[in-house]
């Protein structure tokens, strides 16, 4: 048994993490500040023995006596985090900083959530961890890209310097149950508008393309990371399988039996328009790859969405 934090632990993926650790054994230390993370996604688990739950935000120092932490704190939308750019970097400089701090002080073995989003709009494709990125650093959303990548080489330096033990997992487009209803993803966003009868809005043509990993697939790849004896860098976390928008869209009307409109809107600044993981190194050094297909992912995903909508008294159309 480990003692772990997490910070982020009520947001999507960081739920869903928690309760795999607590599955295992462990014992969990839950950090967030419910900016998008939501209480909700911790109810089921409030009164478990090994939980304990914080708030506090990971821009401000935080002590606790861990072997592990796993740093997940930041808005990961586009929505969520161009509503407040400064607090977004902030969240993601400053936090690694404060959680670097902690890892080198109680020599913890740290886990940087990064982002499939250090590649920018890519010029090599499928994306490889060697391919440096083509990001835009004055652009509305290089307060997420290029503050993960300033935590990407903070999480590098302290390693160098200081000997800090660190993993760093670029995670790909990832979906499942707890997503947040109005965070601007792709599935969530299609899903909801199919359910509630509004029109699907896609972005330019839909040629953009995307990959799309099940949460418990992810999960599984970030404890096999943090758990890995060796460290060769960043490892990409995702299904290599692409998608195009326009696809993905109409999967979305397949399985939820809707008879939306799909609208077409002019494609927001600097969106990429390739998104794709190459993931043998993640095979190589954890044998793992993703086994959840898209079929079932969507399925789980839409019924967490109906009974959601229903709880909050939204009426829906299938």
């Amino acid at each position: 048994m480990k003692r772990i934090l997490v910070t982020g632990g009520a947001g999507f993926i960081g739920s869903h993490l928690v309760e795999y650790l607590l599955a295992q054994g462990h014992e969990v230390l839950s950090l967030d500040n419910y900016f998008t993370g939501s209480k909700d996604n911790l109810m089921h688990l409030r009164d478990h023995p090994r939980l304990e739950i914080i708030r506090h935000d990971v821009v401000n120092p935080f002590m606790a006596e861990v072997e592990q932490i796993y740093n997940l704190a930041c808005p990961a939308s586009p929505v969520h985090y161009q509503y407040n750019p400064v607090k977004t970097i902030k969240t993601n400089v400053m936090g690694a900083l404060n959680m670097l701090g902690l890892a080198k002080r109680v020599k913890a073995r740290i886990l940087q959530a990064s982002t499939s989003e250090v590649y920018g709009d890519p010029t090599v494709h499928p994306q490889v961890e060697e391919y440096w990125g083509n990001v835009n650093c004055i652009g509305i959303r290089s307060c997420y890209d290029e503050g993960k990548r300033a935590a990407e080489a903070l999480m590098m330096d302290y390693h160098r310097q200081n000997g800090v033990e660190v993993r760093i997992a670029r995670i790909f487009n990832t979906y499942g149950p707890r997503m947040a209803i109005h965070d601007g993803r792709v599935i969530s966003n299609f899903i909801v508008q199919a359910l509630t009868g509004e029109d699907i809005t896609v972005y330019g043509q839909g040629h953009q393309t995307r990959s799309f990993c099940y949460i418990s697939d992810l999960v599984e790849g970030l404890v096999r990371l943090m758990n890995t004896e060796v460290f060769e860098g960043p490892v990409n976390l995702g299904n290599p399988e692409e998608y195009t928008i326009l696809e993905m869209a109409q999967k979305t009307l397949q399985f939820t039996g809707s008879s939306a409109k799909l609208v077409f809107k002019p494609i927001p600044h600097d969106d990429p328009q390739k998104r794709c993981p190459e993931i043998s190194k993640a095979k190589r050094l954890l044998d793992w790859q993703p086994v959840v297909p898209l079929a079932t992912g969507l399925k789980e995903t839409i019924g967490y969405f109906k009974e959601k909508l229903r709880q909050l008294g939204q009426p829906l159309v299938v």
